[in-house]
């Protein structure tokens, strides 16, 4: 029977093994001596190429040269009204002159109201945490839950019935009593008539809103569905106002438009309605024409031209 070969390597490759790695021990030691070196430092120094490993050890790089519209961010209006604000207000009410604004002596004012995060915020009751409404009635805060009517059908053909609750802005119907006294109100809402119109009703018993607009009565453009044009409520928008949470939806006339702070079912305390709301729309209606105020406090116009929206896209 042949005798098995065994491998055994020469003294010179096996001194010559022994070099490297005490070669490669150096290289390390030196390293810690500098500073901690890296894993792709080590790899690099010792000449070891690790190939895959690259996007592992280093972040990868984006070779995209355009960059995708972003959401605008939430425009704020200030907690407490200005005292220039309150000195026009003043002098408009017959206190001291100086840089008082026109006066309007007749026909009020036209505010058109978002509802969903403006004046209410409602959730699918299937999907609604519990301890969510037990919270929000420890809060004080206002709420019902509501059956409307969904565009779905179902298998026999028949409207599907959907089951919201719904949290109310606090100070709602007080703002809408107090709103009522000086504005002709106007509800345009880019929801669907089977959910919003019950919901009205309910929020709206004493039929303060003169008009009801839904989804279809929304426009779309080329950087936004759902945008609410307002010459379908007025030829002269210089009395005209629209209340939002989302500022998109007066791209069309930015300079009659106010942008209100979203509300939810987690802010119990918000006082937006009557403490900041209720104050800015008493003073607008005073103006003879809202949109110089309104620029002046907003410059809405500014901001849609720094997201991508030009001038060329708006109406007078």
């Amino acid at each position: 029977m042949a005798q098995t070969e065994v491998y055994a390597p020469k003294s010179g490759q096996l001194w010559k093994t022994v070099m490297n790695w005490l070669a490669f021990l150096f290289q390390i030691f030196v390293q810690i001596i500098r500073g901690t070196p890296s894993m792709s430092q080590v790899f690099n120094n010792i000449g070891f190429s690790h190939g895959g490993q690259t996007s592992f050890l280093s972040p990868p790089t984006s070779n995209s040269s355009t960059t995708g519209f972003k959401p605008l961010p939430v425009v704020e209006i200030p907690l407490h009204a200005s005292a220039a604000t309150a000195v026009d207000i003043n002098a408009a009410d017959g206190g001291e002159a100086g840089d008082a604004p026109s006066v309007r002596l007749s026909g009020k004012l036209t505010v058109v109201l978002d509802l969903d995060e403006t004046l209410v915020c409602a959730y699918e009751t299937s999907s609604l945490p519990p301890t969510l409404c037990t919270q929000a009635t420890e809060a004080g805060l206002d709420w019902f839950e509501l059956e409307c009517v969904s565009s779905d059908k179902e298998c026999e053909g028949k409207p599907k019935i959907s089951y919201v609750t719904v949290f109310e802005r606090p100070g709602l119907n007080e703002f809408l009593e107090q709103l009522s006294e000086f504005a002709d109100l106007i509800l345009f809402t880019a929801g669907l008539e089977g959910y919003a119109r019950p919901l009205v009703d309910r929020i709206d018993v004493d039929n303060r809103f003169s008009r009801r607009l839904y989804r279809p009565s929304t426009t779309s453009t080329e950087y936004r569905d759902h945008v609410k044009d307002l010459s379908c409520i007025s030829p002269d928008l210089g009395r005209v106002v629209i209340v939002d949470n989302n500022p998109f939806s007066f791209l069309l006339q930015p300079l009659n438009g106010i942008p209100c702070v979203p509300f939810s079912a987690g802010q119990p305390h918000d006082d937006q309605l009557l403490e900041v709301l209720l104050p800015l729309l008493k003073h607008l209606s005073l103006q003879d024409d809202v949109r110089p105020a309104l620029y002046e406090k907003f410059h809405m116009p500014e901001w849609f031209q720094k997201h991508g929206i030009p001038s060329s896209s708006w109406t007078s």
